[in-house]
């Protein structure tokens, strides 16, 4: 039988040796354990990766990560055809010093990151290449296509082919920014052949005595056609992805850029103009013209020099400029010429000679935008009939207006056949127009003049009447009162006199006549009575 103290010792024995088994095991499994790494340098020694704040895993070396993101994108680019985009990225790493750690396999790092990256991929886009005209932005797939549309857009006018466009780098502009250059297409010189005596050729240089030939200017001086071609509004041609559904098909791209737009302008009136004119000139319908500005409420309204009057015109975005020489014959007028009168009104006119046409043939340089003429100027002419201006002779003074000669009243008796009043008979002719007013009215000068009769005449009863300047009469009969005399000059407005009912009269009126050369004419055709 085994004492107490051999058996306490045998028990620490035991408890010793599995201890020191354990500590082997441990150690032996710390060792080999993979996701456990030791540590003896000082300082950050654990990195731990994020990709736009989320956590990629772990490494021991923080150098390592940008190359692990190379690799990722490289994966990715060869499992995905065609132009990929990816959305900005931010890769981060935050270091901490340990002992021991766990830290990952730099294959499960890249994994992560390639994953985290393909959810940011965009896809969809192209490259492209965006048109700027103006505020007017197109994108077509390829610079040919560019080429093409520009290229067309000159030909509608260039019916020879004599001008090509072309892209060229617009160097003042930081970015790559591409604009066509229209310019003449290069012909082949032919070169001329020496002419050969003997097998040498006979070369001269007589330049000292050489002397130009006097030649005189006629058509054959001048070349005939297009002499240069551009765009009327700034083109811009820029490189980039875009998203596959702003790129236009080709005839739409077209289509939007050479296709008639309806374009607000502004229209500044000049000296002359006349809305009727500005709707001919403009070539927009007088009644869209009035719609479009609020300034306007009919075609009577008045309008001033330099007001500005908005007006749509059909014109294309892209529009093209050029400048042609051309030979034309004509039959052509000389304009209108005026003699003014400062003794005759504005309504009489008389003409001093008649016109006739006259005939030249024209060297002309035209400059259009589009088809509208811009510009012309005549380089040289030949007259083969000389024409005829007509010559008229205008009044300059503004012919005197005709007011209603009072206030109220009512028409009771117009101008031309009528019942006799007093016999009833038919046949009567009235002179005048007749309105019925209270007995005392005050009667106006209907227009200003010279007091020719103030007085009893017959059955008139009490009359005045006026000569005015041009050339007209007034007569105002069957008054109560006259308060003016034979050479009194009255201005228009005036009181002259009261009405009433003397002479040859029904009841209180005013008998209101309008003579020319004697005759009387029906007052109501120059003079509102109502």
């Amino acid at each position: 039988m085994r004492s107490k103290g051999s058996t306490t010792r045998l028990h620490k024995i035991r408890s010793v040796t599995r201890l020191r088994t354990a500590i082997f095991i441990c150690g032996l499994f710390l060792l080999f354990m993979p996701d456990v790494h030791w540590w003896h340098e000082e300082g950050d020694n654990r990195f731990t990766v994020f990709l736009n704040g989320f956590e990629m895993g772990t490494v021991e070396d923080a150098d390592i990560v940008p190359e692990l993101f190379r690799d990722a994108r490289r994966e990715l680019a060869a499992e995905r055809e065609g132009m990929s985009f990816l959305r900005l990225t931010e890769l981060d790493t935050t270091g901490e010093e340990l002992i021991r750690g766990d830290i990952d396999d730099l294959s499960t790092v890249r994994r992560n990151i390639k994953t985290a990256i393909s959810s940011e991929i965009t896809s969809g886009y192209s490259k492209a290449y965006s048109i700027k005209v103006g505020e007017t932005m197109v994108n077509v797939a390829g610079a040919e296509e560019v080429r093409k549309l520009l290229q067309e857009t000159i030909d509608v006018y260039d019916k020879s082919g004599d001008f090509v466009v072309d892209l060229v780098a617009d160097h003042s502009r930081e970015l790559n920014v591409l604009v066509p250059r229209v310019e003449r297409r290069e012909e082949e010189e032919e070169e001329e052949p020496l002419l050969s005596f003997g097998g040498a050729a006979n070369i001269t240089d007589d330049e000292e005595n050489w002397e130009p030939e006097d030649k005189e200017i006629g058509f054959d001086s001048f070349d005939y056609g297009i002499e240069e071609m551009g765009f009327s509004e700034t083109v811009e041609v820029v490189e980039a992805y875009l998203p596959n559904e702003s790129i236009l098909d080709y005839e739409e791209a077209r289509g939007k850029l050479t296709n008639l737009q309806e374009l607000q302008q502004i229209y500044k009136v000049k000296s002359g103009d006349t809305l009727s004119k500005i709707s001919l000139e403009v070539g927009l319908p007088l009644d869209e013209i009035i719609a479009l500005n609020e300034t306007l409420d009919n075609e009577n309204s008045i309008i001033n020099v330099d007001q500005e009057l908005i007006i749509t015109v059909p014109e294309p975005e892209l529009s093209v400029v050029w400048t042609e020489t051309t030979r034309d014959d004509e039959v052509f007028d000389l304009p209108v010429e005026y003699i003014y009168n400062d003794e005759w009104y504005t309504n009489k006119s008389e003409t001093l000679q008649q016109p006739s046409s006259g005939y030249h043939e024209t060297v002309s340089q035209i400059t259009r935008k589009n088809d509208e003429e811009l510009d012309r100027e005549v380089l040289y002419e030949e007259v083969g009939v000389e024409a005829v201006a007509k010559v008229v002779e205008v009044g300059t003074k503004i012919p005197p207006t005709y007011i209603k000669p009072l206030a109220g009243g009512r028409i009771s008796s117009g101008f031309g056949g009528r019942r006799n009043p007093f016999t009833g008979a038919a046949g009567s002719n009235h002179a005048g127009v007749d309105i019925a007013t209270p007995t005392g009215t005050p009667i106006w000068a209907s227009s200003g003049g010279t007091v020719v009769w103030a007085g009893w005449n017959g059955g008139y009863g009490y009359l005045v009447s006026i000569n005015h300047p041009d050339g007209r009469q007034t007569r105002y009969a069957h008054l109560s009162k006259i308060y003016v005399s034979v050479g009194q000059y009255v201005s228009q407005g005036q009181v002259i006199a009261a009405s009433g009912s003397t002479g040859n009269s029904t009841g209180p009126h005013l008998h209101f006549e309008m003579r020319i050369g004697g005759v009387a004419y029906n007052p109501m055709d120059y003079v509102n009575l109502y």
